[in-house]
């Protein structure tokens, strides 16, 4: 089974391009019209994302099997999922591959998993959000969980360590848990556990 990825046209197409890379499963690639001019404005030429995919499809292909859901997945992720991509799922607007494909595994009870790069968030955004979580998917922001890094001064930390931890996030909620979390870290030989106490997250 593949992992189902659409990318949408906000920023944050490098977490995307981890994902794929970390992904135990193959990725099937779904990238928006505008979501190949933002990742061409922030990575460089869309290659640099598809080469790891083991399937590229089309965004207007909605012939592609992920339109049905008798087609078995591993789940799907939409990273980065702009705030319009958000209302037309909550919607049921399906005029989209990933649209289409989100709706699929909503209606099947598979994983879906928004992460939303949008900040902040309006009324809307937040009824919307509210109204496909109800329907079963993850709404999953942005946010990378910082505490994975709280050994390390903020000017040591880098964008690409962050969005690392995220992707193992992600995968997490798919099912496949980190080799390194809030616990393991705790039993790290170099912290103390007074230490590990001050430093939890509220």
């Amino acid at each position: 089974m593949n992992l189902v990825l659409g990318i949408t046209g906000a920023t944050g197409a490098a977490a995307a391009a981890i994902l794929i890379d970390k992904s135990p499963w193959p990725v099937t690639l779904v990238v928006s019209e505008w979501g190949k001019d933002v990742c061409a404005r922030e990575n460089g030429r869309i290659t640099s994302l598809t080469a790891g995919a083991a399937q590229v499809l089309d965004d207007d292909d909605l012939s592609a099997a992920i339109s049905s859901g008798s087609v078995p997945t591993a789940g799907m992720v939409i990273l980065p999922c702009t705030a319009n991509t958000l209302g037309k799922i909550a919607s049921g607007i399906a005029d989209t591959l990933i649209c289409r494909a989100a709706h699929c595994h909503l209606k099947e009870q598979r994983k879906l998993v928004l992460c939303i790069r949008e900040t902040p968030w309006s009324l809307i955004d937040l009824e919307n959000a509210r109204r496909v979580a109800a329907a079963g998917a993850c709404i999953m922001p942005l946010s990378p969980p910082y505490y994975m890094v709280d050994d390390r001064p903020a000017s040591e930390v880098t964008m690409a360590d962050l969005l690392e931890i995220f992707a193992d996030r992600i995968l997490s909620v798919l099912g496949r848990p980190a080799r390194t979390n809030w616990q393991t870290r705790a039993q790290e030989p170099h912290r103390r556990e007074s230490d590990f106490q001050k430093g939890r997250p509220a």
